[in-house]
């Protein structure tokens, strides 16, 4: 393992490629962060920690959604360190400046380099874990095959839970475009998929949404539609809540249909919380109401299943 000062070089300057300078709330966090290193492939799978160790709290784990990095959660990363947590987020193999995966190209394909580096970090103690959309259905994957790692799971608007029928959403591809013709594209996707209300998306999240997606080296992907995530969820044996934007752009009207999912599958399913007013980009829309709703589910995922919980 190695440790470096942060900011990352590489980082910073894939954000000053996005519309303007780096944005002041990154370059805040990054300031603040202890970046480290472990093996992926043929390079590295770099990590971001914030705040120190406690004796009451595990590592706090966030894996970052599709397309992005630890960026997509930079409105709740001193939150979190306000409330005595240590938090380490990764930017996910493929993504933002971690390597490729030595093998595969999709969620699945995540598994082991993570697990060898949640190893080598903190050793056999177990983690806090949040996933975040294509991040939510990586930690399924990652506590089926290796339910040790973590204390308790929190995923954030996950697909792959098998209650949709087709998809709900169309991404248009910018990749082919001229430069100039690019800006526009980004804007259409952030509105289709990850934000409901349109006034969010100049400013911020444009230019974080930018940054991240020109460093997706995994861009077919293909797990999210299927319900990988609902069948590796039998096997995580830790306590599972879940969160979701009352509006997600995964989901939407089948997502009434989310917490029988969870229910059927999860052996200590711990419940499901609806964000109003927010999409599927949930913690950066509405931070706020996501806090609130993700220290209730840490506090409760910490305490032993009741028994009533127990005798389901």
């Amino acid at each position: 393992m190695v440790t470096l000062p942060a900011p990352a070089a590489s980082a910073e300057s894939a954000l000053s490629a996005a519309p303007g300078s780096a944005p002041p709330e990154v370059l805040r966090l990054q300031a603040q962060a202890t970046r480290h290193t472990t093996p992926c492939g043929e390079g590295d799978l770099v990590w971001h920690a914030w705040g120190r160790a406690s004796p009451q709290w595990p590592p706090l784990v966030l894996l970052h959604g599709g397309s992005g990095s630890w960026t997509h959660w930079v409105r709740n990363i001193e939150d979190l360190m306000t409330a005595g947590h240590q938090v380490w987020v990764p930017d996910l193999p493929g993504f933002g400046d971690s390597a490729l995966p030595p093998v595969g190209a999709d969620a699945d394909a995540l598994v082991e380099p993570l697990c060898a580096g949640m190893r080598a970090l903190w050793g056999p103690q177990p983690c806090d874990l949040v996933g975040f959309s294509f991040g939510g259905m990586v930690a399924g994957l990652l506590l089926a095959d290796h339910p040790e790692l973590a204390r308790q799971l929190v995923v954030v608007g996950a697909p792959a839970m098998g209650v949709v029928p087709n998809r709900q959403f169309e991404l248009k591809g910018w990749r082919h475009l001229p430069a100039d013709q690019q800006l526009d594209v980004h804007r259409h996707n952030l509105a289709v998929l990850m934000l409901q209300d349109p006034a969010l998306i100049e400013g911020l999240a444009l230019r974080l949404h930018v940054a991240n997606v020109v460093r997706d080296r995994m861009p077919r992907r293909r797990l999210a539609h299927t319900d990988i995530l609902a069948r590796s969820l039998p096997r995580v044996t830790c306590p599972v809540h879940a969160i979701y934007g009352r509006n997600d752009a995964l989901y939407k009207r089948w997502i009434v249909e989310l917490e029988a999912a969870f229910q059927a599958v999860v052996p200590d399913f711990r419940g499901l919380d609806f964000i109003p007013d927010a999409g599927h980009w949930v913690q950066f829309e509405q931070p706020r109401a996501f806090m609130a709703a993700l220290l209730a589910a840490l506090a409760d995922g910490a305490q032993p299943a009741s028994a009533d919980r127990a005798g389901r």
